[in-house]
């Protein structure tokens, strides 16, 4: 777990729109200029007010080598502005144009068995190679020299969804930039031998010359490289965004820069946390998984995620979709209503808009049965009507713009690199996700509307009353220092099983677990007791537990919970410890989502943690507040009306509330709250 060192933002630069933005991808390239004209009549129709053009451009604007065709683009620059719509006009570097890999087909990554990909695909290059770079930069210079002053633009948009597809590069190119890399992290090889513990296996280098990535071989690989490997990649990728940022900071100063991250459960590819100093404004794209059975959550815990990586500003949902996808198993429509509150969960989270991928629905390519704005039944659709709708919503809660979300009292610790370590080499179950058990103790709090924020664990726990570290598997010594100095001050810590398990370099911290946090719990772990498949055990207050126990010894907490079955009856499962004026609680095993709501709810009870009103589990309430006023957003997930006390006006249809407000199934309502 690294402290960030990466600087680049100083300020939140203006928002794009004078409003909420409201818009999406638009490929304009696909289609005639009738219908480009027609387009532009739908986007003042639905109320847009940016789109981001030319992600995948590139093979349209340079079609052959060192031919630029740039009046197509020039021509739909200037149909949007004279309708008033910005743009977020992107580098088209997300998808090099087939020329480009036929001249250079070593551009193209190269998987960890050695094959390297062909033409065809997206995001097909090498963030190491040379030629890349400078490719990259020529055609960068060349859009930034064309449009960098043109009124249309608002944002720059760099690359696109960096890291997208989970795919690294092991070509020699990037085995020669990750040995630079190691060197500028390690002071000398044998500072290697000792960080991954090459004496295992005698894998023991002699020089750095003798590093290769962790391609494929006949066993596991070190779990001390992967790791490695993994936060270079992260670096090598920012380095490419770096330098395209770099270069439009030069030629269009002032217009600010950003990339479309996509901030899920993770762990991701890409190190957002670690990357977020390095945009002028955060933007995330998220989709949900139709087989998830808690897909209102998902998106709180996406957004929660988002502002946890900048709590001083607003972020933009870049990217969501209007209906269904077409990159699952089974690719769901959404159902009628699911679009606005999808859209204004994410809102109600700290995004000042809404915008999607895409606005017109492909007839052609890969993803043409991905939804859009205008699907291919055009305007007589209910996502058309959908569209429209939520484009009036967004106009009539402008005021909302540039409010904050209110402080969280709850923290929830996340890091890719704990991901990253958990998932190189072989671990004691195989198939248990940590990144689930994050979302696991954030649903519990969901549920109760208390609002949490999911933050770096480097991040400054000021405001904080409770925080949460949920399988937060890799740490480094001072996180847990600060967390019993928090405990001490008064603050409630709750640790997870398989948390503070191995060091920064992926070794294990050898004494008992839970490693590190061993002394601020007051515990002491001796053994891992995984469960198999199906097997339940109980515990002394009715809670159950699955998949996951440790033979725990309360040597210095108090035990709230022990088991009454399986080979560790009468043993601890939960404890307590009282450190000054606050209290650190260990949860060995992984608790039934019943259990672990009853867990945490006394915790929050206890502490006089409470959401901003009551209200039924499935309806979520989230305040934003602002200069003159506060926003309460309720979004009704259920499929059951809800009464709710609450006192304003409702923003949508401007309607007085006084104290009661029935909220249909599936409905959403905004109130502006007097002070």
């Amino acid at each position: 777990m690294r402290a960030t060192s990466i600087t680049g933002k100083t300020g939140h630069p203006a928002w794009p729109t004078s409003g909420l933005s409201f818009g999406g991808d638009y490929n304009p390239e696909q289609w005639s200029e009738q219908t480009w004209a027609e387009d532009v009549e739908l986007m003042r129709e639905a109320g847009v007010s940016l789109v981001t053009l030319g992600v995948f451009s590139w093979g349209s604007l340079e079609p052959r080598e060192g031919e630029f065709d740039f009046g197509w683009m020039d021509r739909v620059l200037d149909l949007l502005h004279g309708a008033d719509i910005g743009v977020d006009l992107a580098t088209p570097t997300a998808s090099p144009p087939i020329w480009l890999h036929q001249k250079y087909p070593d551009i193209l990554p190269v998987t960890r068995t050695g094959e390297r990909y062909s033409q065809g695909g997206r995001l097909g290059w090498c963030a190491s190679h040379p030629i890349w770079r400078e490719q990259a930069l020529r055609v960068v210079r060349a859009v930034a020299e064309r449009y960098g002053a043109h009124p249309a633009l608002r944002l720059w948009h760099v690359g696109n969804e960096f890291g997208g597809g989970n795919r690294l590069c092991y070509c020699d190119h990037s085995a020669a930039h990750f040995r630079r890399w190691l060197r500028a992290r390690y002071d000398a090889i044998e500072a290697v031998n000792e960080a991954w513990g090459t004496a295992f296996w005698g894998h023991r280098y002699a020089d750095f010359d003798q590093i290769l990535p962790p391609r494929d071989s006949e066993t596991v690989g070190n779990p001390g490289l992967v790791l490695d490997f993994n936060r270079f990649a992260s670096d090598a990728l920012l380095e490419h965004y770096r330098a395209e940022r770099a270069l439009l900071g030069e030629i269009s100063p002032g217009v600010p820069a950003t990339t479309n991250f996509m901030v899920g459960r993770g762990p991701h590819v890409v190190d957002y946390a670690r990357w977020a100093p390095e945009m002028d404004l955060l933007a995330n794209d998220h989709y949900t998984y139709g087989n998830d059975d808690a897909r209102a959550q998902d998106l709180a815990f996406s957004a929660d995620r988002m502002r946890g990586l900048d709590r001083g500003a607003p972020w933009l949902l870049m990217e969501h979709s209007a209906s269904a996808v077409s990159w699952q198993p089974r690719n769901l429509a959404k159902e009628p209503g699911e679009l606005a509150r999808n859209s204004l969960a994410h809102v109600a989270r700290g995004s000042d808009g809404a915008m999607f991928f895409q606005w017109r629905q492909s007839v052609a390519g890969a993803e043409q049965f991905h939804s859009a704005m205008v699907p291919h039944t055009g305007t007589r659709s209910r996502v058309w009507r959908e569209v429209v709708d939520l484009g009036e919503t967004l106009r009539s809660i402008a005021e909302v713009r540039g409010s904050l979300v209110e402080p969280a009292r709850v923290a929830l610790l996340v890091d890719d690199e704990a991901g990253w370590a958990w998932r190189a080499g072989p671990k004691p179950h195989q198939s248990l996700d940590l990144a689930g058990v994050a979302r696991a103790y954030h649903r519990a709090l969901w549920d109760r509307n208390v609002l949490v924020d999911v933050v770096a664990p480097w991040t400054s726990l000021d405001g904080y009353t409770l925080v949460l570290v949920p399988a937060l598997f890799l740490v480094n010594d001072e996180l847990a220092g600060r967390l019993e100095t928090f405990a001490r001050g008064g603050g409630q810590v709750v640790v997870s099983y398989l948390s503070g398990i191995v060091d920064e370099s992926n070794r294990v911290r050898a004494g008992g677990y839970p490693g590190a946090f061993r002394d601020l719990l007051g515990v002491f772990v001796e053994e891992f007791r995984v469960l198999l498949e199906g097997q339940v055990e109980t515990l002394d207050n009715g809670w159950g537990v699955s998949d996951w126990t440790e033979c725990l010894h309360a040597d210095d907490a108090a035990v709230v919970a022990s088991y009454t079955s399986g080979a560790l009856t009468g043993l601890p499962a939960v404890t307590r410890r009282e450190l000054g004026a606050g209290a650190a609680w260990y949860v060995s095993a992984n608790l039934d989502a019943a259990a672990l709501r009853d867990l945490l709810g006394g915790v929050v009870d206890d502490a006089g943690i409470t959401g901003p009103i009551q209200a039924p589990v499935g309806v979520e309430a989230v305040r934003r507040r602002g200069e003159a006023a506060d926003y309460l957003f309720l979004i009704n997930h259920t499929d059951a009306e809800a009464r709710l006390r609450v006192s304003g006006v409702e923003l949508i249809t401007q309607a007085r509330v006084a104290g009661d407000l029935t909220l249909p199934a599936g409905a959403v309502a905004i109130i502006r709250e007097g002070r």
